[in-house]
């Protein structure tokens, strides 16, 4: 009897303490816009799943499809400290902070693995130093490549777009568009689908992931894909984190969290080079037309982006000739 009473006070001592250490588990809640199937879900599930593997009571639950916080407003949120973490297209934030903008400039990032030294690169730290400002950190970086997408017809060339009303994603993308003589209508790209489907959108451009993600294959005619050697946009869309959330982690927490952020950064970068052929495979296999950008409609875009977005970008922004040059430094 004695020695089943002691069992019995062993194992309720033992549950007692299990709960007690889940109970006192940190959560972070992390939000981003697209549905689990998505190439940033997974980064995102990435760094969770580590980190709740290494046992120091750390979890991350994901808010995915834009369920926690809308696009556009998690940076703010993360800034003020009311949500943790995001996966995000870091020029939605140039409203707050406008040095982002660089992240999507036309023509700036020449391919995947450019996109990568850009990360590593002086221009990255110092965006970073802004983005701190704001009490925002980078634990993930990476970029994804995109093109255009036409309701009835094909965008290669500047001309194509004269008279449409077309997304564009970034302040920088738009300035050069309406160069081109196009008309903007700013929206997330998870309302790409519903603006095409009312005939809001004749055109629209993001990422070769949201355009998949977002299945807008089902609402145009023409896809004009990012190739291995021409890409015209590029955006930087790193997970983000709130800085004063990873300084209040313990040392083993935040060693878990950077150790789960470089294993999902290297996903991240191999991903990202598969998924333009991926999303053109898809698109074809749709029923839609097939587009090429080549170099010479790249180099008149390009023209278009030096006198509208990159002149307005020095003009408006400290510094931004010197994050400019910084950023054209890259080779």
């Amino acid at each position: 009897m004695f020695q089943l009473d002691t069992i019995k006070k062993v194992t309720l001592g033992a549950i007692l303490i299990f709960s007690g250490s889940a109970a006192n588990a940190t959560e972070l809640k992390l939000s981003h816009q697209w549905s689990t199937k998505d190439v940033r879900h997974k980064v995102a599930q990435i760094v969770a799943d580590e980190v709740a593997a290494a046992g120091v009571d750390l979890n991350i639950k994901i808010f995915p499809s834009k369920s926690l916080v809308k696009p556009k407003e998690q940076y703010n949120f993360i800034s003020r400290n009311l949500l943790d973490m995001s996966v995000f297209p870091l020029s939605y934030a140039a409203g707050q902070q406008p040095a982002v903008s660089l992240t999507l400039m036309p023509g700036l990032v020449k391919n995947h693995d450019h996109a990568a030294r850009l990360t590593q690169s002086p221009f990255m730290e110092a965006l970073q130093e802004k983005m701190a400002e704001d009490n925002v950190m980078v634990l993930v970086h990476g970029y994804l490549a995109g093109g255009f997408v036409g309701k009835d017809k094909c965008i290669v060339k500047p001309a194509d777009v004269e008279g449409l009303q077309i997304r564009a994603a970034g302040k920088s993308f738009e300035q050069m568009l309406i160069g081109a003589g196009a008309s903007i209508t700013s929206m997330s790209s998870a309302d790409i689908y519903s603006a095409m489907q009312t005939g809001v959108l004749n055109a629209a451009n993001t990422s070769s992931s949201s355009f998949v993600s977002y299945r807008i294959y089902e609402q145009v005619k023409c896809y004009t894909p990012a190739s291995k050697n021409i890409a015209l946009w590029f955006l930087y869309q790193p997970l983000i984190m709130s800085k004063d959330k990873f300084d209040d982690l313990n040392t083993e927490q935040q060693t878990a969290l950077l150790a789960a952020a470089k294993k999902a950064e290297a996903f991240y970068l191999k991903e990202a080079k598969t998924q333009d052929a991926k999303s053109t495979e898809i698109f074809r296999e749709a029923g839609v037309e097939i587009a090429e950008m080549t170099q010479a409609n790249f180099d008149a875009w390009r023209a278009i982006a030096e006198k509208t977005s990159y002149k307005e970008f020095v003009n408006s922004v400290e510094d931004g000739q010197e994050l400019l040059d910084m950023a054209l430094s890259v080779k």
